[in-house]
């Protein structure tokens, strides 16, 4: 249950060593690249484990599912390399500590997870979550846990998640609404990773939301406005769910600009790379993040993650750009907003 299932089998074999060749932030060309996965895998020292900046993109990046970025975690845990300093990385583990502090709605087959944000409880308004919203859960009792991948934590992934799995199981809860993607990549991918069984089913958001706008086809005024999206790190966990994004857009008549940092080739937000990159490379980010939107002609900044949205409404908005979570967004084309 706590070993990640790794294929080293997979990783000698590539012939594109994609996941680190195709690395924003660590330039590598193919044969270097393959020699130091190959340290990764042996437990030697690679430069990849100083390197690493947290972004999970090479999860995305490896076309076996073989999850990289899990691997190169394990190595930095087991060598004690500490991707930020040891008292934010302290913080975040006693933060995070299942306390009996915790809410819980009405529950039924079907509920929303809102993790630990308080702010993904407040979305949850209106036509779009009428059926669901008086059934959720929050709280640390219920985290994810992911956070602790940038934090090259993952024993206290492999310590928490089975009991946060327990405590949603507990509740009788069948069907998982999960309100941010590390929610959802947390249960379909890194507990598989580790070989932990998730009893229930995991719903993206995103689903939840396009199959919510088909039955209002009707209630909607389409908005007519371009927007750009900002996708977070923890989507590399579920990147199939990335097209619902033009999907839902389709449907609410909001146009995708093309951005040059967009889909595979997205940058994070910076905000949690500010704690294990430094400022400098944080700052950059959101720099080059901020730019793309302005130069894609972009009238709305639209988010999925809270965190993104706080790093980078001030410094869009700043540029002419309006800040909007894809929820309110769709909101506003039903006239909720």
């Amino acid at each position: 249950m706590d070993r990640l299932k790794f294929d080293e089998h997979l990783c000698t074999t590539c012939q594109t060593s994609d996941c680190l060749v195709k690395c924003q932030f660590i330039n590598l060309d193919r044969e270097t690249a393959h020699r130091e996965v190959m340290k990764i895998i042996k437990g030697g020292d690679s430069s990849v484990l100083r390197d690493c900046v947290t972004c999970y993109a090479c999860e995305e990046y490896c076309q076996w599912g073989n999850h990289p970025f899990y691997l190169i975690t394990e190595r930095r845990e087991e060598k004690g390399i500490l991707t930020a300093s040891r008292a934010i990385t302290n913080q975040w583990i006693n933060m995070c500590e299942p306390q009996g502090k915790y809410k819980v709605g009405e529950i039924k087959e079907k509920a929303l997870s809102c993790c630990f944000i308080g702010d993904l409880r407040r979305l949850a308004r209106g036509k779009l979550f009428e059926d669901v919203r008086s059934s959720y859960i929050l709280g640390p009792e219920f985290f994810c846990e992911v956070v602790y991948l940038h934090f090259a934590k993952p024993s206290v992934i492999r310590e928490r998640l089975p009991k946060v799995i327990e405590n949603i199981n507990q509740l009788g809860i069948e069907q998982l609404i999960c309100m941010h993607d590390e929610c959802y990549g947390s249960f379909t991918s890194l507990a598989p990773a580790y070989g932990i069984e998730v009893n229930f089913q995991p719903i993206h958001y995103f689903e939840y939301l396009f199959e919510k706008l088909r039955d209002l086809k009707s209630e909607i005024k389409p908005l007519n406005i371009k927007a750009a999206y900002q996708r977070p790190c923890s989507s590399r966990l579920s990147p199939d769910k990335y097209p619902f994004v033009k999907e839902i857009f389709g449907l609410i008549g909001v146009e995708m600009v093309n951005r040059k940092y967009q889909g595979e080739n997205a940058l994070c937000c910076g905000e949690v790379l500010r704690m294990v990159a430094g400022y400098e490379v944080a700052n950059d980010i959101q720099r080059k993040n901020v730019e793309d939107m302005v130069q894609s002609g972009a009238e709305y900044g639209v988010f999925n993650c809270p965190y993104c949205q706080m790093a980078l409404s001030e410094k869009v908005y700043k540029k002419g750009i309006k800040p909007i979570h894809i929820i309110d967004l769709c909101k506003m084309a039903l006239g909720e907003e």
